[in-house]
Order: structure tokens, then sequence, then C-alpha cells
């Protein structure tokens, strides 16, 4: 029977709520975990790593049409000397766990640069491995074009702005690498905590944004990565010029422009730098800089003059002490 509230008007049956019609109560959401967290964090880092290596940078040929960008996992799989099945679970983010030398097998095939390197130990949950003094990712072929191109400076380097790799006419310019630690050698952190480095820069005031807007938009891709995120620490810590530029949020893409460069040895020199990618997925660019004008050019071999007569006398100097 059907009661009305008023004439003309239903009153609306009261019906219990679905628990009480014998509908089971939704299952309490589980909490993740940090350790699951980590687990996508690195079965993501994995994919992105893989997706920007092409087959022939680790040798494989090209043929065949591909439905994604880079490497199987097969392939990676098949060169870092591990099961496919194993490789898929890892990049599936299932629970498995990894020795330090399969991670390492797997870094080398993907090509990773030390910092790369540390953060895959990290989302692995295994200690980071000590920084290495040179970048193994970096093949004898580009350091071989990095000699030819003498008395040309050129360097390596990726998106953290990392120096990976460098020529002698490179760390002449410069004022000298070697008083760096690997972990040091960044053009970013160089340019905002060093002074000396920072005087060789006469346009600072169009560079200092410049670098920030640059690195800013690089991070975008890598906003997870410990090692992104302690740069941005330091340099916010050490410099107040680089904190209140980050906090702009200015973004800018890598560009080919002039910069004058101040060498004590040799004076002001005005350079064109351009960029050229390992490929079309990598972060990795190797840097040229070619003279502008012919004073540039003739200062720049007398830049390289220096380098060789320091390697002649070095050399005299050993064959003495061998000889006595």
């Amino acid at each position: 029977m059907t009661t009305f509230d008023r004439p003309g008007s239903p009153r609306r049956s009261a019906l219990p709520p679905p628990a009480q019609v014998g509908l089971p109560p939704a299952p309490p959401q589980r909490r993740q975990q940090p350790a699951d967290v980590r687990r996508h964090e690195l079965a993501d880092f994995l994919r992105s790593r893989r997706e920007r290596i092409s087959p022939d940078q680790v040798g494989l040929p090209v043929g065949g049409r591909r439905r994604t960008p880079g490497l199987r996992r097969e392939e990676v799989a098949q060169l870092a000397g591990v099961g496919v099945t194993w490789y898929t679970w890892l990049e599936q983010g299932r629970d498995i766990r990894a020795s330090d030398q399969v991670l390492g097998a797997i870094a080398n095939t993907l090509q990773l640069d030390p910092f790369e390197r540390a953060h895959l130990f990290t989302l692995a949950g295994l200690p980071e491995p000590e920084v290495e003094r040179e970048c193994r990712a970096i093949s004898p072929a580009i350091h071989l074009m990095l000699r030819q191109l003498e008395p040309l400076p050129a360097l390596v380097h990726n998106a953290r702005m990392d120096i990976l790799a460098y020529n002698r006419a490179y760390d002449r310019l410069v004022g000298g690498l070697g008083r760096f630690d690997f972990a040091e050698r960044n053009t970013l952190l160089l340019a905002f905590t060093d002074p000396a480095w920072r005087a060789r820069l006469l346009d600072w005031d169009a560079a200092a944004p410049r670098l920030v807007a640059q690195f800013r938009a690089a991070m975008a891709g890598h906003v997870a990565e410990s090692s992104w995120k302690c740069l941005v620490k330091q340099l916010r810590e050490e410099s107040a010029e680089f904190a209140a530029l980050w906090d702009q949020h200015e973004v800018r893409p890598p560009e080919n422009l002039t910069k004058r460069y101040l060498n004590v040895e040799v004076g002001i020199l005005h350079l064109d730098y351009t960029h050229l990618w390992f490929g079309p997925h990598s972060e990795r660019r190797l840097t040229t800089y070619t003279p502008t004008d012919e004073s540039t050019r003739l200062r720049l071999e007398q830049l390289y003059d220096l380098v060789l007569t320091e390697e002649a006398q070095a050399e005299l100097t050993v064959s003495r002490v061998g000889g006595a």
C-alpha cells in the first residue's frame, strides 16, 4: 500500500542502505608501502632508459618495424645476460631481488651514466655504487672524436648538465677540471658555486637565468630521481641567486648560441657552441665550441699549443727520471 504526505504526493519509501540488503562492504584500500613505490619507480626508470637506446647504439641491426622506440625487453635481457622473463618482471614492478652484479650488467647495457647508475641501485634497494672517476657509458669512439676535434673545445654532457667526457682543449679553456671530483663536474653547479668558473662567463646576467630555465625544463622528466632533487637542494642552499631564479619557474630548451669566455692565459674568446645529440631519444649530447672570428681562432690555437707544450715537457721529465 502506498501512503501519501499530501494529496497527489506519494511518500518515498525508506530503503535500507546497501550494506543492509546483503551487499558485501567494500574492501579496505591497501596503503602503498615504500618498497612498492620504489619498485614502480624502478620499472618506470628502466622503461624510460630502454626506450632511449636505439639498436645501432648497442650493435644490433636496425631492420624491422618497431612498435615502440628503443630496445625491446628481450634485447636488453640478452645483452645483459639475464632471463627475459626475469627482466620483464623487473620492468613490471614485481617483488623480485637483483644482485649488484646483475644491476651493473643492466646499467652497462642501458649505457647509464654514473648518476643514473646510482639512482638505479637506490630504487632496487641496494647500496649506491661508488661514483666512478670516469664515465664508462662514453664509448672509445666518442673519446676519439673528442680528441680529433682539437684544437676546438668539446665535451659530452647529459640533461642534468654533468660533464661526462671532454677533450684537452676544453679542459684548458675552463681552467682544468682535474681539481674537481667527478661528482662535482656539473656546469650548473660550478657556475653558481665556483667563483673562478663564473668569472670566465662574461655574459653572466644572460647566462644564469638561461641555465636555470634549461635545467628546470629538463628536470620535468626526472622529478622522481634523487640525483636531480639533491642537486637542486644543494644549489638552493649554496646559492641565493640560484634559489631566486629557481623560484621563477622559467623553462627554456637547449639552444645553439654564442658565448664570450675569459681565459686567463689567452684573453677573451668569442665562441659559437653547437649541441649534437647522440640519438633521437638520447639525453646525452656532444657540444662543440667554434671561433666566431679570426682572433679567437688564433687564441684557441695558442691555448692548444700550451697543452702540447706541457705534455711534451712532462714526457721529457719522465724519460729523464727513468734514465737516471
